[in-house]
């Protein structure tokens, strides 16, 4: 793929075309990929988002015990600090699971900017940081919940930090999304790829893979097509949805 295609510091990136990312050598036979069963995958997708939300929780308890022991009491400011940020934490990503997840089933479209919202409450919480060019005002729910889906992941390939650009256009009848993080020790689990080509969890973590493998299943259902392509110090998300 042509490396200028996403210019570092550049908000003016290009989407790749899909056959830019070329497919890795070793992704398996479609046909002859054993299917993850529903049961499975519900039990993942609600085990991936209890780990996200336990540990916010977890620190709003222990605020609130520091509050009501009475040999802390110097310590109050410092617990409703605790409480402040972690309530804050837990509300971005209540609201963030429930359009990427897919529980707010009853909208079709989604505005654009009520997204980036979306997005940007996550990555407050990470050590990325988000650039956000989506050019459609609105967008479906598939793509909706790709670009959140991407944008995530985007930022969870970024460890120490660096910058995710998240790009959308549209082309003909289709959208076209990139999540291009890029910043030192960028890096793609073995366990996402896997996800993201449609094979079933390995020796990875299971949180991760399950929702590479989500936006596969979404994506394909839609008729669209998710890639990845990694190289030094950078990770690139890109995906194709009918409009």
């Amino acid at each position: 793929m042509g490396r200028e295609a996403f210019s570092k510091g550049s908000n003016h990136a290009k989407v790749p075309a899909m056959t830019d990312i070329p497919a890795p050598d070793d992704i398996a036979d479609p046909a002859a990929v054993p299917a993850v069963r529903a049961a499975e995958l519900a039990a993942f997708l609600a085990a991936r988002m209890c780990h996200d939300f336990i540990s916010p929780a977890s620190a709003i308890v222990s605020g609130l015990d520091l509050l009501e022991d009475p040999t802390a009491q110097d310590m109050r400011e410092e617990a409703m600090s605790l409480i402040s940020a972690s309530a804050r934490k837990l509300s971005d990503l209540l609201q963030f699971s429930r359009v990427a997840f897919g529980a707010s089933a009853s909208a079709e479209t989604f505005d654009a900017r009520e997204l980036e919202k979306l997005a940007q409450g996550v990555f407050a919480h990470m050590r990325a940081e988000l650039v956000w060019t989506v050019e459609p005002a609105a967008l479906n729910k598939a793509a909706a919940r790709a670009i959140l889906n991407l944008a995530q992941l985007a930022g969870g390939a970024l460890p120490t930090g660096g910058v995710a650009r998240i790009r959308v256009v549209q082309e003909a009848g289709s959208l076209a999304i990139a999540a291009d993080a890029s910043g030192p020790r960028a890096r793609l689990r073995p366990e996402v790829l896997r996800g993201l080509q449609g094979q079933p969890p390995g020796e990875g973590l299971n949180g991760h893979w399950v929702q590479a493998y989500y936006v596969h299943l979404f994506l394909e259902d839609a008729g669209g097509r998710v890639f990845a392509d990694v190289s030094e110090e950078r990770v690139v998300f890109a995906a194709t949805v009918p409009a």
